[in-house]
């Protein structure tokens, strides 16, 4: 199931945001109190296993960070985040939506371009730890 994150999901989203190689602690503290979207996906128990952020300024979208916990990768949820952010987004009239990704995570290209996203440009010393960024895009 993909929600709308709650403040009382704050310390488990946490513990996932852990999950990341650099993550990001006052964006996702900022965004579950909005305006950013948040979703998680959560099990048919309601635990979470993942979450999605996405900052909107008028007609454009970016996916600040998306995680999933090590015991449930694989079973699609990061797919399902994401489409759940495209329908959210469309309805707050947002026609485009970016991210960035490294570029040697190849995983997280693949779903990214099995979605619609094409590389639109690439980022220097984008990361903490100097790495380069590949920017991706789509329309909704």
């Amino acid at each position: 199931m993909i929600r709308l994150a709650r403040p009382a999901d704050r310390a488990t989203l946490r513990e996932i945001q852990t999950y990341l190689r650099e993550p990001n602690p006052a964006l996702l503290a900022y965004a579950i109190d909005g305006p950013p979207v948040v979703l998680v996906s959560a099990t048919p128990d309601g635990d979470l296993a993942g979450y999605l952020v996405a900052l909107h300024d008028g007609e454009t979208s970016y996916v600040a960070e998306i995680a999933v916990a090590p015991a449930y990768r694989r079973e699609g949820r990061a797919r399902r985040l994401l489409a759940g952010a495209f329908d959210l987004l469309r309805e707050r009239d947002c026609a485009t939506i970016r991210l960035s990704v490294r570029p040697d995570n190849d995983a997280a290209r693949r779903l990214y371009e099995s979605m619609g996203f094409e590389e639109v440009g690439r980022e220097e010393g984008y990361y903490d730890d100097g790495s380069a960024a590949i920017t991706m895009q789509r329309d909704l």
